[in-house]
């Protein structure tokens, strides 16, 4: 009977309808306007920096006021979803990032009046680098819904077994947020200036929404899904032996944080976003920057670079989450076919060490090294966010992801900081060279130290069953 169990899975795939995959299309669309939001910053960091006289350290300074923000909003923004509902957390989310990206165009102003206010007790700052800072935490706040909503979407539409790659595939619009900004922001801005570009961009956001108001519902409420792809999403889960009035009260319990701090699982994911999210956010904000220390390139010179890298990575997130199916394929239960996928990615990353020595060659060179590097952590991400609906019940899925998510924010935080810092220090003794050189080693050797540990806490696959 077991034998036949895969074949009779895989005709039902076949059989049912495929709504699912349009919810899927939508969770990419919100995170392709996510990353459209979050990037228009660092590309025009450059410029900005010019303008308004921003040290490496003034830049990681508000960069790292979204990742602090984003980090903490993430624990909270878990929790949130898991109350109100996937539906109406993300029309929650996407107006706020929303209303924050159209706020930057009007940060320097801002700044201004928080500067007076600040300036009653006694506070000096640059009004730029606040009104910016101000901007960027409202955006962090909104964002920070993105990933556990999605991830519970996810779990709510898809079996276990189709899991990591519905969520690559999603992911991967990251990739496209990440290519379609060079493409666009600096021509918006060279036409237009630089806060027209917060605003167009900062708009997508509520347009999606419109369309996620209609076709979103609860799969059991969903008049576009058939029965049968319904009975098809909830082949894998494990119903209870018998509904008792305790079952269902356990069921409906509110979950707390310190509860699923008892989990080796909520630990392992955790610290592996800890480790590894910061090396995304590396890539992201200052790779514009290290284009134009180094290479002396800006404005539209960096599209076409910027746009193969994140190209790259688009493969990883859609090949990642297919990548585990490999191995469950060959009889390895989800997770630790997630785990032997994740071991093998981990080692991806360690090609950006050449970045560095072969720079001197092209430009191109660390371009595309650092393009397989970013192409792993999306391989990397589109698996671990799946661990935790492999090993978590759904209620309690987008508040592990939020704990996981305020981890990896202020691994970002850090890791941030700690480049604005080196790359002044170097920059002072005109060996710029080298503290990129420090950076990149980070990056390169984060995802094997974070596999480790992970195997470490959680050696097998254990699903939770007493929450």
């Amino acid at each position: 009977m077991n034998l036949s169990e895969p074949v009779n899975a895989q005709a039902v795939a076949q059989s049912v309808g495929k709504y699912r995959w349009t919810i899927c299309a939508l969770l990419f669309f919100a995170t392709t306007v996510n990353y459209l939001d979050r990037q228009v910053l660092s590309l025009l960091a450059p410029s900005l920096s010019t303008e308004f006289g921003w040290s490496n350290t003034d830049y990681a300074n508000i960069a790292a006021a979204f990742q602090f923000v984003y980090a903490i909003s993430m624990l909270f923004a878990g929790r949130v979803v898991d109350k109100i509902g996937t539906k109406a957390a993300y029309v929650v989310a996407i107006t706020i990032w929303s209303l924050g990206a159209l706020m930057h165009a009007f940060s320097v102003p801002m700044g201004h009046a928080a500067v007076a206010v600040l300036g009653v007790f006694g506070v000096v700052a640059a009004p730029s680098i606040v009104g910016f800072m101000i901007s960027r935490a409202v955006l962090a706040v909104g964002e920070a819904g993105n990933f556990p909503a999605a991830i519970k979407a996810t779990a709510e539409y898809f079996p276990k077994k189709e899991r990591s790659f519905a969520t690559g595939i999603f992911n991967s619009g990251a990739n496209v947020g990440a290519i379609l900004a060079p493409i666009t922001v600096p021509l918006i801005a060279a036409v237009w200036g630089w806060q027209a570009a917060f605003i167009m961009i900062g708009m997508l956001g509520f347009i999606w929404m419109s369309v996620w108001l209609w076709l979103y519902e609860k799969p059991e409420q969903q008049k576009r899904l058939s029965a049968g792809e319904l009975a098809y999403i909830r082949s894998d889960t494990v119903a209870p032996v018998e509904k008792t009035e305790e079952a269902s009260i356990a069921a409906a319990k509110k979950v707390s944080w310190f509860q699923l701090l008892k989990y080796r699982q909520t630990w392992a994911f955790a610290f592996g976003k800890f480790m590894t999210d910061g090396v995304w956010w590396f890539f992201l904000f200052w790779l514009p920057t290290y284009l134009s220390a180094q290479y002396g390139m800006k404005g539209e010179a960096i599209v076409l670079p910027l746009a193969v890298l994140y190209s790259m990575t688009m493969i990883g997130s859609i090949g990642g989450g297919w990548f585990p199916s490999y191995f469950m394929a060959r009889g390895y239960a989800p997770y630790d076919g997630r785990m032997k996928a994740m071991l093998v990615i981990a080692f991806f990353p360690l090609v950006v060490l050449l970045a560095q020595p072969l720079g001197a060659i092209s430009y191109w060179i660390p371009v595309l090294l650092i393009g397989v590097g970013a192409s792993a952590h999306q391989a990397w991400s589109a698996n671990i966010f799946t661990t935790v609906s492999d090993m978590f019940p759904q209620k309690s899925v987008a508040s592990v992801i939020g704990i996981g998510g305020m981890a990896g924010g202020l691994g970002g935080v850090l890791l941030t900081k700690l480049g604005g810092w080196v790359f002044d220090y170097y920059k002072t003794i005109n060996d710029i060279h080298t503290g990129y050189m420090i950076m990149f080693g980070i990056c390169a050797l984060a995802y094997l130290a974070a596999w480790v540990v992970m195997k470490a806490l959680v050696p097998r696959h254990k699903e939770i069953t007493d929450l």
